[in-house]
């Protein structure tokens, strides 16, 4: 009854129903699992406690990681943040922070909520957990925003793929930062077509990011690629919310991701064998760990 595979099916559901995507998200969650509502709600604020959690660790420990990749730049932003220099607004600056501090916990093999992956972790509470505290948002509003980011993934999952070595990087950062921007739609009372736009304009700028992390690990440049998804899904809700349209509907962005995937080189897919994982420092950091050297015709463009 619930079930939705696109975000037309979706978007027909909530017009249908006279609700929101969060709560077609809910009921959806009800049917497929058979939890009760009070389950589904339980579950999903586990996941924020984690997401709190994570970016409040990174902060106060700034711990640096093993091969020194990462480590107390969530502290510096955060504390930016809160100066009257930063370009962007005070919201955007702390959401980049706490997108940082979800990958710097991650890096020094902390506990986090892989929402969607890994790899893609940071964007969604670095965006929705800093809006929620700058606007003094209730948990129902967070986790509002929580399920409509579930629920576009689900649709990205559905049709292309969530998998970094499927698909590079823009199916998991691209993925998190549409979903972060339909999430933080629905926060700031955005209608269901709304949130989907906002997803659509997010992910289609987005298309083509290669996965090429150093040494193999989700460090570098998975991080700071997550900062600036945080930054481009507020910019995306701010588009949606004024007014401005994708020309190009969300089914048929993932359906260009998908396309974007299946011709992307196996070097460009998590294998770290291109990009940024063959630079000179890539490859320094990659004999400091041990590993194999790079055959030069893997090293080639």
């Amino acid at each position: 009854m619930y079930e939705f595979k696109t975000a037309q099916e979706l978007l027909h559901l909530c017009a249908r129903h006279k609700c929101r995507v969060s709560e077609m998200t809910v009921l959806y969650e009800m049917e497929f699992s058979g939890s009760p509502r009070g389950e589904v709600l339980s579950r999903m604020r586990r996941n924020k406690v984690i997401m709190r959690e994570a970016v409040k660790a990174a902060i106060r420990k700034q711990k640096k990681t093993s091969y020194g990749m990462s480590g107390g730049d969530a502290a510096k932003l955060l504390k930016a943040s809160r100066s009257k220099k930063m370009a962007v607004s005070p919201l955007v600056a702390r959401a980049m922070a706490y997108a940082v501090a979800t990958g710097e916990t991650n890096a020094a093999m902390g506990r986090i909520s892989a929402f969607p992956t890994a790899g893609g972790a940071g964007v969604i509470p670095g965006v929705l957990l800093s809006a929620s505290e700058k606007w003094n948002l209730s948990e129902q509003k967070l986790l509002r925003g929580l399920f409509t980011a579930g629920a576009v993934g689900k649709i990205i999952a559905e049709n292309a793929t969530l998998s970094a070595a499927a698909g590079g990087c823009q199916a998991e950062v691209g993925a998190a930062t549409a979903m972060a921007a339909a999430g933080l739609t629905e926060m700031r009372g955005g209608t269901p077509e709304q949130c989907l736009n906002a997803a659509a304009i997010a992910l289609k700028s987005y298309l083509g990011l290669i996965c090429d992390p150093l040494g193999g690990l989700v460090a570098v440049p998975c991080i700071k690629r997550n900062m600036l998804g945080a930054s481009a899904a507020c910019a995306a809700s701010d588009a949606s919310i004024a007014g401005v349209k994708s020309f190009v509907p969300f089914d048929e962005v993932v359906f260009a991701m998908k396309n974007v995937a299946k011709t992307m080189s196996y070097k460009l897919r998590e294998t770290a064998l291109g990009g940024l994982a063959v630079t000179k420092t890539g490859l320094r950091i990659r004999k400091k760990m041990g590993l194999n050297g790079i055959k030069q015709d893997e090293n080639e463009n």
